[in-house]
């Protein structure tokens, strides 16, 4: 009878243990997990928490909604802390034990690079919603921010230009990592195609989180005093902009003697700054909270509603994170599955509105359409819009300006090419995937 009574218990466990088990698998199937991969700590939590943030509101707004495919959505949100290594041990935790549909993230380059050998092995999903390099394009990634044709070449051709103020002599001033670096390659590719010569180039990379900028600051005006009209290209992330801004008011360096166009000072930047002495700088990007359209007044009042704070601003990224969401929901719906191979099948050429007025697609080399605006520091730290380009611009994996990348097209869509790097000249991909 010991015996038995041994038996019927253990039976009794084991049937518990299933129980569980299914009800934990049924659970999962009931929900769709979606991973957030934004540092909440280091030096570029001044910009990625709000993207977590707009996740965070996109997913409550689609659960309102009833969800996805009759399921609802749940945010896994974990901290790689500014640290590049940590985001692929995040990734792999997020696509190995918490078995993520898609993941939003990365800020950096860096920080990408380090996720894309994770997220291709894995065979993961991500969406970047932040301006970058190029030369790159990837099947697991989608890229939503902007490409260098769609940012840093229009800016310095406005730059050049009579409402730009003519400008001859270029600083090309960036954090030392692979995104500052490879656009200023770029760059100096480009400025010499139209004619500058090399003196009139100057060249400068400090770390992150670099706040010593008295030194630099000072070799940036002595290059500025030729009687050459002087700009500076600012690749500088993170909280180091700080400081650098402040160094720039400190030795009286306005907008009129050295205008200063960055690619990552956004809204969410200025609202730590004393803007004041920042008045008239610019920057380049694809959206800006002041955009006059129906679409943005609609995002920025539901934005704030979701913070609770009508001081919070919006930003780039944020419209970036938006609309690659509204994509991926979009495509989740066509596919009728969250399977990746589906879903970046059904990706390409998705079209949702963005927030400044026109519509972004999504093109076979995984980048989008987007517009091209100049926007001037205003004193209350927004942005007055002082140039767009008349239509979208179609983003350029690779650039026409670097000999070998010249070469190459990405194209997810035509069975003939079907890769992130397809050689025009061999007639043949390189690698995997970029």
């Amino acid at each position: 009878m010991k015996k038995n009574s041994w038996k019927k218990t253990g039976a009794k466990a084991l049937g518990v243990a299933a129980l569980t088990v299914s009800a934990a698998i049924t659970q999962a199937a009931d929900t769709i997990k979606v991973g957030v991969l934004h540092s909440l700590s280091g030096t570029m939590a001044i910009s990625e928490t709000t993207l977590k943030d707009t996740v965070l509101m996109m997913i409550e707004d689609q659960n309102k909604k009833g969800g996805l495919l009759g399921k609802k959505l749940e945010a896994v949100v974990v901290d790689p802390a500014s640290n590049w290594p940590l985001f692929a041990e995040k990734t792999k935790e997020l696509l190995g034990q918490e078995k993520v549909d898609v993941i939003f993230g990365c800020w950096t380059s860096v920080s990408r690079k380090s996720v894309l050998p994770v997220i291709e092995e894995m065979n993961g999903l991500m969406f970047y919603p932040v301006q970058y390099e190029g030369e790159e394009s990837s099947r697991n990634v989608f890229y939503t921010g902007a490409a260098p044709n769609q940012q840093a070449i229009p800016a310095v051709d406005y730059l050049m230009s009579d409402d730009g103020g003519n400008v001859k002599r270029w600083v090309l001033a960036g954090t030392d990592y692979v995104y500052p670096r490879t656009t200023n390659k770029i760059l100096e590719a480009y400025l010499k195609s139209k004619g500058v010569k090399d003196s009139d180039i100057m060249i400068n990379y400090t770390p992150f989180g670099h706040s010593d900028w008295q030194t630099i600051v000072s070799d940036v005006k002595k290059f500025g005093s030729t009687g050459k009209k002087t700009a500076v290209v600012s690749t500088i992330n993170g909280d180091a902009n700080v400081p650098f801004y402040k160094e720039l008011a400190n030795q009286g360096l306005s907008a009129e003697d050295i205008p200063v166009v960055a690619f990552s000072v956004g809204e969410e930047e200025l609202s730590g700054f004393d803007t004041k002495p920042l008045v008239g700088h610019l920057a380049a990007w694809n959206y800006f909270m002041s955009a006059d359209a129906v679409e943005n007044d609609q995002f920025i009042e539901r934005w704030k509603e979701f913070v609770g704070n009508d001081e919070r601003v919006s930003n780039d990224p944020m419209e970036a994170t938006y609309i690659g969401f509204k994509m991926w929901a979009n495509a989740v719906t066509k596919a009728k599955t969250t399977d990746v191979d589906a879903v970046e099948k059904a990706m390409i050429g998705i079209t949702v509105p963005n927030l400044t007025g026109g519509m972004a697609t999504m093109l076979p080399n995984h980048h989008l359409t987007k517009p091209v605006l100049i926007g001037e520091i205003q004193e209350d730290g927004q942005f007055d819009i002082v140039w767009q380009t008349d239509d979208t611009v179609a983003g350029d994996a690779w650039t026409d300006f670097l000999p070998e990348s010249a070469k190459l097209v990405a194209d997810w869509q035509d069975p003939a090419i079907n890769c992130g790097n397809y050689n025009t000249e061999t007639k043949k991909c390189s690698g995997q995937n970029f």
